[in-house]
């Protein structure tokens, strides 16, 4: 029986050193001005949602198939905006200091992307943020057979391509997700550190009532009421999804899988070589992180350090204690991992190609 994995017992000031400087740095103030910027935020990118969901209906749309692949496309990106900017933050109760109103708003905003909240949340919560970049522990970095994303998992003859074929696989990303990935994650009983996972069948029902929700207000009513051709509305739904899927993978895998991101193995008593909180440098790669542009797009997803050692902060504050963070690494010798967006891809990928050998 394998041990239980831990961490190493924390001997380094960082932490309370840092807690205490960014307790500091937060005022009042700096606060209140988060917290109405993170409503500002949910407020603009649902109404840009659901402006662009009514303009498919507009009668101007007839005939006009780039208008409606574009359109398409854009209320794709900005539903994912919405899950980055408000429904992430929801699920860590960061949102608002209602956990009911997290709940309620999370399980909206992430349900109409067409993936089911309650699952991603258990994966997210219970398994990658416990142990990130950890074989075995965080359900993130799983077992795969076309891309080989950690060097202790087992290397297949698909994989010396990897790097070539990965993009094409990366289009399908968020279909694969709603159409395959979800339905395994249901009958899985076992998924990466979670053990004996039972799922109802009320459960069930639940993800195929909502997916199937996910195709009617996507797909039916716009067939049923815009005055669209069915082919039009098909293709341009499926041009939306190959585009936010290498959107949604490409800002977000860059932020663990890269050249630069530790994937540390526990010894032969289960102990990390890190403690908890040099663990979550060790395996963070930041890009843009003090940038108020990319804070706005990315959701703070670009400011990974801050989020894993912060979770219960919103992410309107992490432009602001990233600084901190950087000079206590560099104080207390831990690593910091921080390069430009499109440094973080190129990176991801000769990552992928190193793995392909």
């Amino acid at each position: 029986m394998k041990p239980k994995i831990k961490f190493k017992k924390a001997t380094s000031p960082f932490y309370a050193e840092l807690r205490e400087e960014v307790k500091g740095l937060l005022t009042e103030k700096i606060v209140r001005k988060a917290n109405r910027l993170l409503i500002i935020k949910f407020i603009s990118y649902a109404v840009i949602f659901l402006l662009l969901y009514g303009n498919l209906f507009n009668p101007y749309m007839k005939d006009k198939t780039w208008a409606v692949i574009l359109n398409y496309t854009l209320l794709g990106l900005t539903g994912i905006l919405l899950a980055f900017n408000c429904s992430h933050d929801c699920v860590h109760n960061t949102f608002s200091k209602y956990k009911k109103m997290n709940q309620l708003i999370y399980y909206i905003t992430f349900n109409l992307q067409g993936v089911n909240a309650r699952l991603w949340r258990k994966r997210h919560i219970a398994s990658h943020h416990v142990f990130p970049n950890v074989d075995g522990c965080d359900a993130d970095i799983d077992d795969n057979i076309f891309i080989r994303l950690s060097a202790h998992h087992p290397r297949r003859n698909i994989h010396q391509y990897q790097h070539l074929y990965a993009t094409l696989l990366y289009c399908f990303y968020t279909l694969h997700w709603i159409f395959i990935k979800d339905f395994i994650y249901v009958r899985k009983k076992e998924l990466a550190n979670l053990r004996n996972q039972n799922h109802s069948w009320r459960s069930v029902v639940e993800v195929v009532v909502l997916k199937l929700s996910y195709f009617a207000y996507m797909l039916v009513l716009p067939c049923m009421f815009a005055d669209i051709p069915g082919t039009t509305i098909m293709i341009s739904f499926l041009i939306m999804h190959l585009t936010i899927s290498l959107f949604f993978v490409l800002t977000l895998i860059i932020s663990h899988l890269s050249l630069e991101t530790d994937f540390p193995t526990a010894d032969e008593n289960g102990y990390l070589p890190y403690d908890y909180y040099e663990h979550q440098l060790a395996v963070s790669l930041d890009y843009h992180p003090t940038s108020r542009l990319a804070n706005w797009i990315f959701g703070g997803f670009n400011s990974h350090a801050a989020h894993h050692l912060f979770p219960g902060l919103p992410h309107t504050l992490y432009t602001i204690i990233t600084p901190a963070i950087k000079k206590a690494a560099v104080r207390n010798k831990f690593p910091y991992h921080e390069k430009s967006i499109a440094e973080a891809v190129r990176s991801h990928y000769q990552y992928l190609w190193k793995l392909s050998k």
